[in-house]
């Protein structure tokens, strides 16, 4: 097994273990720090997979210049990348896999703790909001699946709000914020608004984010 695909089932396993210590309010500030370890290993995969691909050519300064938009760095690292999706096209594939289960648990711990912490009202509007996320994924990956990859945009819109530094950055680390406070509200008694703001800003840029992908799909398939 590669290196890369063992980061995303480590990934996924440490998910139970945070859904689990949310649900039964144990060590919150413990579980902070596993949900930033499990967004961590969502980069570390990528990492791994670049560095296995190019027999160890590519170190981490390199990948980290990649990342932080250095140009030179990119286009370095882009053909790697087209070699992964070509000699590994599991990879990927199973790299958003391990995306998904984890969005996916920490929105059920989401309406778990709504129903339980403010009521069925609450409750309910959460279960309509996770499944708006769900079917902007469903939709959104069929089409990019279709396409064969996200990697590459074509028009600016999805260029900017889907494989800009700014959007990835931006969407990971609200996701963090809105899932690590959510152990801290549940937990620790913190203010309400502050998750629902957090929730709220989250939402909206997944839902940017989903139709930049649905518009490049429909553009471009």
């Amino acid at each position: 097994m590669r290196s890369s695909d063992a980061a995303t089932l480590v990934r996924v396993g440490l998910v139970f273990v945070i859904v689990y210590l949310i649900i039964a309010k144990i060590a919150p500030w413990l579980n902070v720090l596993l949900i930033a370890i499990a967004f961590a290993t969502d980069w570390i995969d990528g990492y791994l997979a670049v560095r296995e691909e190019s027999g160890g050519a590519v170190g981490l300064v390199l990948y980290l210049s990649a990342a932080l938009g250095n140009k030179k760095a990119k286009a370095r690292i882009a053909p790697i990348k087209a070699n992964i999706s070509k000699h590994a096209p599991h990879g990927p594939r199973m790299d958003v896999a391990g995306d998904r289960v984890m969005e996916y648990a920490f929105w059920l711990a989401f309406i778990y703790v709504l129903f339980y912490a403010m009521g069925t009202i609450a409750g309910a509007v959460a279960i309509f909001v996770v499944l708006l996320v769900v079917v902007r994924h469903a939709f959104a990956d069929a089409l990019m699946g279709a396409r064969g990859t996200s990697s590459k945009m074509n028009t600016k819109f999805a260029r900017v709000f889907y494989t800009s530094n700014a959007s990835r950055g931006a969407i990971n680390v609200v996701k963090f914020l809105a899932f690590a406070y959510l152990v801290l509200f549940y937990a620790l008694d913190y203010p309400a608004y502050i998750e629902y703001a957090l929730v709220a800003l989250l939402f909206l840029i997944i839902m940017l984010r989903g139709a930049a992908e649905i518009y490049e799909s429909t553009r471009f398939n």
